[in-house]
This record gives C-alpha cells, sequence and structure tokens, in this order.
C-alpha cells in the first residue's frame, strides 16, 4: 500500500484511536499479557491484528501477540492464505486444525443454521488452546454493530437485555475475552479493509446462508441509520448508559422496598403562593 490520501489517514487513524480507546477504557490488554488474536480470514479480524500491531509499538506497556487461526476443515478451504500471510507480517501464528466442519453438517439438518452450533465449537476449541500456549487474553473481532445487533437479537429471541460486552470472563473461568474493536463501525471496518486489500477468506458454511435472524436485524439497523444518521451510535452509548430503576429487572434493583422519603423536601412549587 502507498500513501495514504487525507481521507484514508483519517480513517486508520480513527480505527486505531477508538481501538486503543476501547482497550484504555477496559483494560482490556494489561503489562506482560500475552493476547491470542483470533483470526477468521475475515475483513473483521485482519483489522484488529492490524489495529492491535501498531498498538503494541506505541503502547507504554510491553505484551505479546500471538495470531491463531482455526482450520474447520471446509471442503475448499485456502490453507495457505493465512500462514502466507503472517509471515509476510511477521507475527508468530498458530493454524489450530479441528474438523468442526463434519460434526455441523451431521448434527444440523439441510436448510437450517449452522452459526450457533459452529460457533459454540469453535469457541471451545479456541478456549482450550489458549489455555495450553498461556494466552492471558483472547482477542475477537466483533465491532460495535455486531454488539448492537446481538443487542437486539437477544431481547426480540430470548427476551433478556443482553449484548457483547467488549470484555468478558469466558464462563470456563479460565480465559478472558475481549473486544478491541467494540467502538468502531462495521462501514469503517470495511473501507479499511478494501483500502489494505486483505486477503479475506469466506465462509462457506454459514456465511452463506440467507434469512439469518442476525441479517434481518443489520438490514433492520441499516434503514434505521438511513432515515435517522447516528442511530446506532446511540443505541450503543445506551448500552453504556444503564439506568436500573428505570427499567424492570427485581434482580437489579430492589424494587420491594421502595418506600417514599419521608425527610425529602418537596419538589413541587404551590401555585396559590406565585
Amino acid at each position: 500500500m502507498g500513501t495514504l490520501t487525507v481521507n484514508q489517514n483519517k480513517l486508520q487513524k480513527r480505527l486505531r484511536r477508538l481501538a486503543g480507546e476501547a482497550v484504555a477504557d477496559f483494560n482490556m490488554i494489561e503489562d506482560g499479557d500475552k493476547v491470542m488474536v483470533c483470526l477468521s480470514g475475515g475483513k473483521d479480524s485482519y483489522t484488529m491484528l492490524d489495529v492491535l500491531l501498531h498498538l503494541q509499538k506505541v503502547a507504554p506497556i510491553k505484551f505479546e501477540i500471538v495470531a491463531v487461526n482455526m482450520d474447520q476443515k471446509q471442503p475448499g478451504f485456502p490453507e495457505h492464505v493465512l500462514p502466507a500471510y503472517l509471515k509476510e507480517l511477521g507475527v508468530e501464528y498458530h493454524i489450530v486444525e479441528k474438523d468442526t466442519y463434519s460434526v455441523v453438517k451431521e448434527l444440523i439438518p439441510e436448510g437450517k443454521t449452522t452459526c450457533s452450533l459452529c460457533s459454540r465449537l469453535r469457541r471451545g476449541t479456541l478456549y482450550t488452546f489458549a489455555d495450553e500456549i498461556g494466552a492471558t487474553k483472547m482477542a475477537l473481532g466483533h465491532h460495535r454493530d455486531d454488539i448492537v445487533e446481538t443487542f437486539f437479537l437477544n431481547m426480540f429471541f430470548n427476551g433478556t437485555l443482553k449484548a457483547m460486552p467488549p470484555k468478558l470472563r469466558a464462563d470456563d473461568g479460565r480465559n478472558v475475552v475481549i473486544r478491541p474493536l467494540a467502538y468502531c463501525n462495521e462501514k469503517d471496518i470495511q473501507a479499511y479493509s478494501d483500502l489494505k486489500q486483505f486477503p479475506i477468506i469466506p465462509c462457506n458454511l454459514c456465511g452463506s446462508q440467507e434469512n439469518l435472524q442476525r441479517q434481518v436485524v443489520k438490514e433492520m439497523l441499516q434503514d434505521w441509520d438511513r432515515k435517522t444518521p447516528g442511530r446506532t451510535e446511540s443505541i450503543f452509548r445506551s448500552l453504556q448508559n444503564v439506568v436500573p430503576s428505570q427499567l424492570a429487572d427485581r434482580n437489579l434493583f430492589d424494587f420491594t422496598s421502595l418506600k417514599i422519603d419521608e425527610t425529602a423536601a418537596s419538589r413541587f412549587v404551590n401555585v396559590a403562593n406565585l
């Protein structure tokens, strides 16, 4: 890639700044950490690796980066692409081979969505590998739009107010998951991926499936943003400004014991005295 134009330079700086802010705000990476960067071969994980490598150079702390890709034995998977790219970058990497493709195809009926099972199998394998190599953090490439989409998916289909946290201790208690792109929007990531010409590997197992619930929600949010620019960003900010007393979760707020405060001064104006 040659010299960047003004707009391209602004794009790169914006992604680096937002990723740096997310890392700092949630204390994602600490001195001495070994960060396992999970690469799928998609635009998000390539961008995440790119910004983390820059952060590694300029951060006041020292941390390791190890790139990991999981070869799920999908037919036609281009095994050479990621190793060639990572060797050229000079990044330490591992390819974890696990035939989850056959498991998914065996358990999921033809035409049904494979994403959920595929994701669980992949996550479990990566958790185990992170433990084996002594990784202290596991970095995933989810961005702001993913987080907002997940929020609506959980609300619409599970009846929960839950999204993807920027930082999470896994259920096994032995892994801490971080999402450095939590503040970055998908449009910027796509533009940066096009600019950098990352060697994208398409997902032939689940990425090509139509009518996924997530795709429906994505299109809904995109339509909202076209009609009211900035709405997705506003929704994301709302996830950072939760007021439990204004919701209805009895586990988060003690509604049962709520009574009037006899000592409180009246806030109402006596209009008769005006």
